[in-house]
């Protein structure tokens, strides 16, 4: 594989993986969030009106159901984690890529290809085995 192919079809490739699931891993972090901050607000507006609104309690009882489920999907998929990491992951992954196009240390020697390629199946890799440690913890309880 060369120079070119590995950037494109590899590097690039992760990139842009990893950027897009940060971005999906935001989106349902602060749309949750969101949910939750907007129902939570809302329940003492009602309890404060609740004689005029017919169904009262049971509005409020469903409303505080799904801030409970707002609150928990977070914890559960680990939204705000994911994005943070993956975020994280993207940016690095980046500046390799930056400092190798550039021939900048540690890239600036005639083995330059090879320290990419092992510094970035590294970061890869170091990823999946986090990934592959949260699925055996969550399999185990």
């Amino acid at each position: 594989m060369t120079e070119e192919e590995y950037i494109e079809e590899r590097l690039n490739d992760q990139i842009i993986w990893y950027s897009k699931k940060s971005q999906t891993n935001q989106k349902w972090f602060q749309r949750l969030r969101f949910l939750e901050i907007i129902v939570a607000a809302i329940i003492p507006f009602l309890a404060g009106i609740g004689s005029v609104v017919p169904y009262y309690s049971i509005i409020i009882g469903l409303l505080s159901v799904i801030i409970a489920v707002s609150a928990g999907l977070p914890a559960l998929y680990k939204y705000h984690e994911n994005w943070i990491e993956y975020r994280t992951t993207a940016e690095t992954l980046k500046h390799e890529k930056h400092l190798f196009q550039a021939k900048c240390s540690p890239y600036d020697n005639d083995n330059s290809f090879c320290k990419l390629v092992q510094r970035v199946e590294g970061l890869i890799s170091k990823e999946n085995t986090q990934w592959s440690r949260y699925a055996e913890k969550v399999k185990s309880t």
